[in-house]
């Protein structure tokens, strides 16, 4: 059973799965389109574990800090790292969408083709419009709406509607509560949350058996439903960001590397699960259990740190949108030959990490419409972009969900100390 988990988790297999369902999917439409309720199936399974993963994770750590002591300083190298880290991400982004232009000086065949992807009208139907009604004010996010959107009035609610942030945010007062009361009071508190955390990864091992017929299923269904002329056509912006992508997650796993003291190939073995299940399911936190697993039994790293730090990072540190933010924009500009000044950057790089804290929770259609939020500011074009975005964002958000866990586990091993090798 090992061993076979180890092949279907492996980055080939991976790969060769997504590239054999692409094959299914454009030769069989018809079929393809059917295999798509895998991937739904699949993926709420792995929903159906991260709230009781993530908040027996945060309580029981916080409770294991709390005796051990440190909680405040911990939560000061979190501040700075994720900082760093998302300052770091969108320039290293910029620097690389400047140099390349993506959407700049494109072939006349490549413009009309993108044009056909913006005109069509997928329903073949007319679009309606109402003549008369009151037109809504427009919605300015202040401080209440923030405050509102982190603190759960009714954590049942939270959880049922799957409410990421507002659990987190619970877990983490809870688990400051918790960590108050005598420990001959809340040890059975204590041995309950474990009993749940490790059940969870235990189930998290058992939904992840199938995942090469799932890859095949959803890159099938995805294939048939959009054909490749959306990512024949923006071959040069996906191109763009996957190398981007892969850059980002080879520096993280070198300062992983450095940080738990064991070769490169070490860490590409410990992060080989968490990589493959972000690629197979679009969905970061589904990674978490595999996450804990590599950077705790794999790398080292004090357990009650890692389990605190994951599903933190993995909620606020969304370095893989941010990047996406900076190439899509940058993307947008050159495509409509708009130059950008050093301050434009500048903009552009503040801009997209603030996007990128405020895209927590965030997925698929939601992400992809923040870059508008960024164009505006930058006082360019989105519409007929953001349907191109989405024609080629099932690869993208693939490329998005790995860097944002990887980096999330690079972040984590900066902000723990250095196991101490025996």
């Amino acid at each position: 059973m090992q061993r076979f988990q180890q092949w279907a988790l492996n980055p080939w297999t991976v790969l060769g799965c997504v590239l054999a369902g692409g094959l299914l999917g454009w030769s069989a439409p018809p079929l393809a389109r059917h295999l798509g309720v895998v991937g739904v199936v699949y993926v709420d399974l792995l929903k159906m574990i991260v709230l009781p993963f993530m908040i027996s994770a945060v309580i029981f750590s916080l409770q294991n800090l709390y005796r051990d002591g440190g909680a405040a300083r911990i939560f000061k190298r979190v501040v700075v790292v994720f900082i760093g880290f998302s300052l770091i991400v969108a320039v290293l982004a910029t620097l690389c969408s400047v140099l390349v232009r993506p959407g700049g000086n494109l072939p006349a065949e490549t413009r009309a083709a993108l044009g056909k992807i913006i005109s069509a009208d997928g329903d073949s139907s007319n679009t309606e419009m109402a003549m008369r009604g009151a037109e809504p004010s427009p919605h300015h996010t202040d401080l209440k709406d923030v405050l509102q959107s982190l603190i759960p009035q009714n954590i049942f609610a939270s959880l049922a509607n799957g409410e990421t942030l507002k659990a987190l945010v619970f877990a983490l007062l809870f688990g400051f509560a918790a960590g108050q009361v005598p420990t001959r009071i809340s040890g059975g508190l204590h041995q309950a949350l474990e009993t749940i955390y490790h059940a969870c990864q235990t189930l998290t091992r058992w939904v992840n058996l199938p995942v090469p017929f799932v890859l095949v299923c959803m890159a099938a269904s995805q294939v048939a439903q959009t054909g490749l002329q959306p990512i024949a056509s923006m071959a040069g912006f996906v191109i763009l960001f996957l190398l981007v992508s892969g850059m980002l997650m080879a520096l993280a796993m070198a300062l992983i590397s450095r940080r738990a003291g064991v070769p490169f190939g070490t860490v590409m073995a410990a992060m080989r699960e968490p990589f493959a299940l972000g690629v197979a399911t679009n969905n970061s936190a589904t990674c978490m259990p595999a996450m804990v697993s590599g950077l705790v039994e794999q790398l080292q790293f004090a357990r009650a740190r890692v389990e605190l730090l994951v599903p933190l990072s993995i909620s606020l540190l969304r370095v893989g949108a941010m990047a996406y933010f900076v190439c899509s924009t940058l993307f947008i500009a050159a495509l409509y030959g708009r130059p950008m000044s050093v301050p434009d950057l500048g903009l552009l790089v503040l801009v997209s990490v603030l996007s990128g804290f405020a895209s927590a929770g965030m997925a698929g259609v939601v992400t992809v419409s923040l870059v508008g939020t960024i164009c505006s500011y930058l006082t360019l074009p989105f519409e007929a972009a953001f349907i191109l975005l989405m024609a080629v964002d099932p690869i993208c958000a693939m490329a998005r969900t790995a860097v944002t866990v990887i980096g999330s586990c690079a972040a984590v091993a900066s902000i723990c100390a250095a196991p101490v090798k025996l």
